[in-house]
């Protein structure tokens, strides 16, 4: 496993030129040129879209080698061309002809000298180009990465109404600048490395120093350096890696897609794990009221965001156990259900030949079915598929006696509350719960769903997120961290950072920024 964090430096008291050097089965690169390019051909498997260009300085051989697919043309002719030109005046020594080149490179591009094989086909695979002298026992790498790559478009699953509509990419070097675009300051700190014995995908910590406790980036880094694995996609799979409770079904590592919610968690003294090659970045650690809160929160003023933080809240519990109440009323506890609305669902139950749970069954798969066919589906017909499927299966299977009206209203009252979930893994979770407390509703009854329910929270209150309780601040009760919680109180009233997560500098505002009204000659009534 290759891991290396920070940017690897030239020791400049070891350059000392390493003629000598025997090119065997050492990883070390030889001084014969011809040696160092038959063996680039070799272990790249003389691919096709590699490619080798040589120059003479001074009698000296020069090649360079980078990938088409993997880098910037115009970049790389610069780089070649900057680093070749000897000026008038410059010594022509042999010997002086690797410091020259260094040094002419340096003035255009981001430059590394290396020694070691796989740092250079490293290089090469990841879009540098390479130059190798002859007769010099290293080489010269500039970072000339280029070819396509996605647009910075708006985000597809956190979408808002008021707020920055920009999202990140697969590119880990835009979605950085993205964090840096909106966090201008010295102390945000990015370290780097690279996990996948055949990906060598890079994968980088980032974080607020002097906000962040050292213990939590200490973690972070020892638990990304226990992954030995050939390949990393997506941050999805570091997630499932790095996760504390594997087997829970409620996700303990907040993924966003949005700049800006990772700069806020970053303020409040999390640590964010981007990956190259997935637009999702890992925050931690998580808590579970944190899975309900929206960026917009934060922009709308604090009545807008307390009344859709407690509609959030309302959506998932209706998502989660509103065919189970039905169930249950329906099949032990008639005596709860008003004699009107009694009377109107056993008209509508009338030669439904399954019992209420089977028929709710029977709707929660088929829903579940059209919801997973809509995302598969082409984007152009995906959405009418879903729509047109829904209203006509509906309608059908009503007419056709296979359920009742009733039920198709329930689906469909669950199935939109469901999506009222800000963060979707934790949308999923509900969906899978769902049918977990639907079986024992239809054994025990409302007892069934209370019993379920005290098993969840329970369940909820042994989770830790990098040693953080899962259901903090609620669970230890924390008064001061109250204030973004379950509702959001004003922003000039939220001072200081969340105590569990933050304990270096607890402190975010000095306090004193309520707005006053005017008063008589202009002035507020707090500067009088």
């Amino acid at each position: 496993m290759t891991r290396r964090w920070g940017r690897y430096s030239f020791d400049k008291d070891k350059k000392e030129n390493e003629k000598s050097v025997p090119f065997g089965d050492r990883p070390f690169v030889s001084a014969d040129i011809n040696k160092n390019l038959k063996r680039i051909k070799q272990d790249i498997g003389n691919s096709p879209d590699m490619t080798v260009r040589e120059f003479q300085i001074n009698e000296l051989r020069v090649i360079a080698v980078y990938s088409d697919s993997l880098v910037d043309i115009d970049v790389v002719n610069n780089f070649i061309k900057q680093a070749l030109t000897m000026e008038k005046g410059q010594s022509n020594d042999e010997n002086n002809v690797f410091d020259i080149i260094k040094k002419n490179a340096l003035a255009s591009q981001e430059v590394k000298v290396i020694r070691e094989w796989d740092e250079i086909l490293l290089s090469i695979l990841t879009g540098d180009t390479v130059l190798l002298i002859d007769g010099f026992a290293y080489a010269i790498t500039g970072s000339t990465k280029g070819g396509e790559q996605r647009s910075i478009a708006e985000p597809t699953t956190q979408t808002v109404v008021r707020g920055p509509k920009d999202c990140f990419t697969e590119s880990i070097s835009t979605n950085i600048s993205l964090v840096r675009r909106r966090v201008s300051s010295p102390n945000l700190w990015l370290e780097t490395m690279r996990i996948g014995e055949e990906t060598q995908t890079t994968v980088g910590i980032i974080y607020m120093k002097g906000i962040v406790t050292d213990g939590l980036i200490q973690e972070v880094k020892e638990r990304l350096n226990r992954i030995k694995i050939d390949m990393i996609l997506d941050s999805g799979q570091i997630e499932e890696f790095i996760e504390d409770q594997p087997s829970s079904p409620f996700p303990t590592i907040y993924n966003t897609e949005r700049p800006d919610s990772v700069a806020a968690n970053l303020m409040e003294g999390r640590v964010a794990i981007l990956v190259n090659g997935s637009p999702f970045v890992l925050v931690v650690p998580t808590i579970f009221v944190q899975l309900f809160q929206s960026p917009d929160d934060y922009y709308y003023r604090f009545h807008i965001a307390i009344f859709l933080r407690l509609l959030r809240y309302i959506g998932f519990f209706i998502s989660l156990v509103g065919p189970s109440v039905y169930i249950a009323a329906i099949t032990f506890h008639q005596e709860m259900i008003p004699t009107t609305l009694l009377i109107s669902i056993a008209a509508s139950r009338e030669g439904v030949p399954f019992p209420a749970f089977v028929e709710a069954l029977i709707m929660e798969v088929a829903f579940e079915l059209m919801r997973e066919a809509g995302i598969r589906m082409p984007r152009a017909v995906g959405q009418a598929v879903s729509i047109v499927g829904a209203l006509v299966l509906g309608q059908a299977a009503v007419q056709a006696g296979i359920v009742s009206s009733i039920m198709v209203i329930i689906v469909a009252i669950t199935g939109i509350a469901s999506f009222t979930t800000p963060a979707y893994n934790l949308a999923i979770s509900a969906r899978l719960i769902r049918f977990v407390l639907m079986i024992l509703a239809a054994t025990f009854g409302f007892y069934g769903i209370t019993l379920g329910l005290i098993i969840i929270i329970a369940h909820l209150n042994s989770l830790r997120s990098f040693g953080i309780p899962y259901l903090a601040p609620l669970s230890p009760l924390i008064p001061s961290d109250q204030k973004d919680a379950m509702i959001r109180f004003p922003l000039w009233s939220m001072f200081k950072r969340p105590r569990l997560i933050n304990q270096n500098n607890t402190i975010r505002e000095n306090g004193n920024l309520q707005p006053s009204p005017k008063q008589n000659g202009g002035e507020s009534k707090r500067e009088e």
